[in-house]
């Protein structure tokens, strides 16, 4: 029997209390609770893209902005995958997409490589979409990047909509995830790497 990709992790801070829960091997349910809508949006285009099971819950300063939540909510999130994807044999490892939205297009490449690294090219027409700062997307997704343990590529190659870049950029984002976590079945007792090690 496969064993279960799954992981809870709670984290908390003088600025926040966040609980995630995540199974990489879910049909894609989400229900998010962050106090921030837009990323709870966002969110929702990870666990539906990625079919990926996930629940996100957060407490935070919102009342100062919603930089710490974000920012941590990236952190246990990277937490909770590095967690449930485990020594990683069998996995596939690298995953990319390209996701269009109108006039906007994305690409994200990721790899479960054990070491942590973020190349993130993404320039948005306008600060704000809504009440949610786009700077902060920068900072969820190194959160992510430094607490999984890969290296992940984020280009957007057009868009005038920050709306839509930043809808391509997620559901890309799962979508890679899907590809680098979906099981090798002919290296299904492998870790795939030369050096036999991804830590």
């Amino acid at each position: 029997m496969k064993p279960s990709r799954q992981a809870a992790v709670q984290r908390s801070t003088l600025e926040t209390r966040v609980r995630v829960h995540v199974d990489l091997d879910g049909s894609g349910q989400g229900r998010f609770e962050t106090g921030v809508p837009f990323l709870d949006h966002m969110l929702d285009q990870v666990a539906r893209h990625g079919v990926i099971d996930l629940e996100v819950e957060a407490e935070g300063d919102l009342h100062i902005d919603a930089h710490h939540t974000v920012e941590d909510i990236g952190i246990s999130l990277g937490m909770a995958f590095a967690e449930a994807v485990g020594d990683k044999k069998g996995i596939c490892r690298y995953g990319h997409a390209y996701v269009p939205l109108d006039e906007a297009l994305s690409r994200v490449v990721v790899d479960f490589s054990g070491r942590p690294g973020l190349v993130y090219e993404v320039d948005f027409p306008r600060a704000m979409i809504g009440q949610f700062d786009v700077d902060l997307l920068r900072e969820f997704f190194q959160g992510f990047v430094n607490h999984a343990q890969v290296t992940l590529h984020i280009d957007n190659l057009r868009g005038r909509n920050a709306h839509h870049i930043a809808e391509t950029v997620f559901k890309a984002f799962g979508r890679a995830l899907r590809m680098a976590l979906s099981v090798d079945e002919r290296r299904a007792f492998e870790v795939p790497s030369t050096k036999g090690t991804l830590v």
